[in-house]
């Protein structure tokens, strides 16, 4: 079979972070987190990487990350363009935000025709989660007409995933017997003083959900099966979501695999992870995530510098 790929989503743009958050330095020797995940995932077993960039971003990329990956991985690239749309449509006047993270998928997804795993650029996801996903896609084999198709996704529990310094976005998972049934996509979850809440009213009422919650923070893993399925959400999407709210609509790739579980499709196993997530959502979170790493390295969990 085809070796894995691993796919790294790494267009956002940084809004709530105030500026390149996925080239901004938390290592000793200026190593990125993307640089840490590089790393968990060759071990894994992963040998190549692809990124899904801005264009006008390859520069920054070319000197403070693919420079020195290249030594140790395969790595491609691959633009995220809003331009990047099927023929017929067209981009709404103003809008600058990216399309999300299901479009950014399907940029990556055709120019690769095996199994591959999907990542943000600026979440360290911990070692457990990329030995497993590497497992499933390994294992992994194509479906005959008409079978669900199988996909996998790493669980985090929400206690592990939330800032000290605003709120996030997760998926919300349902799980059954090591299965998702359904996921819900809650863009303002936040913690408070008696716990972890959501709003969908900008902060009129919250909805509380227990640390225990399994969210998921974009670690799939996909069989090729699913980009044409993918291709078939994003056209939906832009037919149906932007006209609605043309300058901010997202298609968020946990919505279009909600889609297949709901209309038979396909099923998703959980690969559930114990390790605790670090981010950069907001620029007050790079104080912790620069002592989590620098602890893991005193722990001897990293070299350093990490690549020689």
């Amino acid at each position: 079979m085809q070796e894995p790929v691993l796919v790294i989503m790494a267009a956002g743009m940084g809004s709530r972070y105030g500026g390149l958050k996925q080239i901004d330095p938390i290592g000793a020797f200026g190593e990125k987190i993307i640089d840490y995940s590089l790393y968990d995932a060759k071990l894994a077993g992963f040998r190549k990487a692809i990124f899904i960039i801005k264009e006008e971003l390859l520069p920054d990329f070319e000197e403070h990350v693919f420079a020195r990956a290249r030594n140790y991985m395969e790595i491609d690239y691959v633009f995220q363009s809003l331009t990047a749309v099927p023929e017929g449509f067209s981009v709404p006047e103003g809008r600058e935000k990216p399309w999300g993270t299901g479009h950014a998928a399907l940029c990556a997804a055709e120019i690769t025709d095996g199994p591959y795993a999907v990542i943000n650029a600026d979440d360290f996801y911990g070692r457990e989660g990329f030995r497993k996903i590497y497992q499933f896609l390994r294992e992994s084999s194509e479906k005959e007409p008409g079978e669900k198709m199988e996909f996998a996704m790493v669980g985090y529990y929400l206690r592990n995933t939330v800032t000290d310094y605003g709120s996030v976005s997760r998926g919300v998972c349902e799980t059954e017997a090591g299965y998702l049934k359904n996921i819900t996509e809650r863009t303002q979850i936040e913690k408070r003083q008696d716990g972890i809440a959501y709003t969908e009213n900008d902060g009129e009422s919250w909805m509380y959900l227990s640390g225990n919650t399994i969210v998921s923070m974009n670690l799939w893993g996909f069989t090729k099966e699913f980009t044409p399925e993918l291709k078939k959400a994003f056209q939906s999407f832009l037919e149906k979501q932007v006209p609605k709210n043309p300058q901010k609509a997202e298609c968020f790739l946990p919505f279009v695999v909600d889609d297949l579980l709901k209309a038979g499709k396909a099923q998703v196993r959980v690969l559930s992870s114990a390790d605790k997530w670090y981010g950069v959502t907001y620029h007050e979170d790079k104080e912790a995530v620069v002592e989590a790493v620098a602890q893991m390295t005193r722990n001897g969990d990293y070299p350093s510098p990490l690549w020689g």
